[in-house]
């Protein structure tokens, strides 16, 4: 490429580019520098053409950057600078920042310059680094849940030593030794599925972690870029991409930190007296920032209004996630319908949507845990929301039943006890 002049007909795509821009000559003085430079470097126009490129650098680095500064002119072509090793770049006022750069070269007035493109990275850094915080948070979790197989296995070891001990004829110590001998085999089970559970728990929280992470990583690299007047509303949008891929993180801690007390057996049961209909209201507010846009949820009640004896808490909880499912499967601008309905000895609560509906052979496993339909394994979840709810209504003394069609919706039907 060959222009007559250092100032080509594109200034002012230049001086309006996001990335720094230096044009540097022969003998590595800068000649060129657009406003992002500018910027990024705290230095005046003025003062950037009066340094050489080498004044940028860490003072620990300048004499071997001229050196390779020296090699690239011998064999000038478009590159990424540091290839596997992390960048910087030193400001006016002496402080150091990352920075990702890509070279190449140019000819002004017949003589060979190299420009390079500046981009400043602290944002995508910090990021990167609670990206890495999150994967060794999530192996050190996945080495306890380890320890606790060997524990138990060790445990099975020394259940069937005394089993080998037991020498005696009587009859009640033989109907005893095969009451062990069950429990044995009981325990094998289990721990062949906590095993099983353990695997499929790493993969899909690998998953279901990198996802938002990276939605995250993304729109906060992108809205370094957005500090002109005018970009108010690009930056807004990732701003909301951020917080929505942080409500879905906090959704998936919740949904593993409920089924951990389920397992465990420490959800205890606090029972109030309370309006249904108000608790119903404050759900549809809860969830009404999780919403797609154009859809709405509308409340209808049936028979005389009673209050409930049963634990608030709980009974949120299903009205949340039952609301989430209805407005995640279905699409913009659908109707979400929640009835609740008194009977004379219960209230019955139904959530219907207009969504994609559920397949008659994945019917039968929707409430299993992990589980996921095949029509939903592109949108996000862990697949443990309807098992957590199911176990919710039963703690309720109440059941869960539900109706659904394919690309016609689904309603689910939860009876609880007055």
């Amino acid at each position: 490429m060959k222009s007559n002049s250092p100032l080509p007909t594109y200034q002012a795509i230049f001086e309006t580019c996001e990335e720094g821009i230096i044009v540097v000559n022969s003998e590595g003085r800068i000649i060129l520098a657009n406003q992002s430079s500018k910027r990024l470097f705290g230095y005046s126009i003025d003062e950037l053409l009066a340094l050489s490129v080498d004044d940028l650098l860490p003072s620990s680095l300048r004499k071997k950057h001229a050196e390779l500064r020296k090699g690239y002119s011998k064999n000038p072509q478009p590159r990424r600078m540091g290839r596997g090793r992390d960048l910087q770049a030193q400001k006016k006022d002496g402080s150091l920042f990352p920075v990702e750069i890509s070279l190449n070269q140019t000819f002004i007035n017949d003589d060979s310059h190299t420009v390079a493109f500046i981009i400043d990275i602290t944002d995508r850094k910090v990021i990167e680094e609670a990206l890495k915080n999150s994967e060794e948070q999530l192996i050190v979790y996945a080495s306890e849940l380890e320890k606790r197989v060997q524990a138990r296995t060790k445990e099975l070891d020394e259940t069937i030593k005394k089993l080998e001990d037991v020498n005696h004829h009587l009859e009640d110590e033989i109907v005893e030794r095969k009451k062990a001998q069950e429990d044995v085999v009981s325990a094998l089970e289990n721990e062949k599925e906590l095993n099983e559970l353990k695997s499929r728990f790493v993969s899909m929280a690998s998953h279901e972690f990198r996802t938002p992470l990276s939605a995250i990583l993304s729109s906060a690299s992108l809205i370094s870029k957005y500090n002109d007047p005018g970009t108010e509303e690009k930056r807004l949008r990732h701003v909301d991409k951020i917080k929505s891929s942080i409500n879905n993180l906090n959704n998936i801690l919740n949904d593993f930190l409920s089924l951990a007390k389920i397992e465990e057996g420490k959800t205890e049961i606090q029972v109030t007296e309370f309006n249904i209909s108000d608790l119903a209201n404050e759900a549809i507010n809860d969830i009404e920032e999780v919403l797609k846009s154009g859809q709405h949820v509308e409340l209808r009640k049936f028979g005389t209004e009673r209050k409930l004896k049963s634990d608030e808490k709980l009974l949120r909880n299903i009205f949340i996630n039952l609301l989430s499912n209805a407005s995640k499967y279905s699409f913009e601008n659908s109707k979400i319908i929640l009835d609740v309905i008194y009977g004379k000895n219960n209230i019955d609560i139904h959530v219907t949507d207009q969504g994609i509906g559920i397949d008659l052979t994945d019917q039968k496993h929707l409430f299993e845990r992990f589980f996921r339909a095949k029509n939903a394994t592109n949108i996000q979840g862990t697949g443990l929301g309807l098992n957590i709810v199911k176990k919710h209504v039963e703690l309720l003394s109440g059941s869960i039943t539900f109706e659904s069609q394919l690309n016609i919706g689904t309603t689910f039907k939860v009876k609880l006890p007055l």
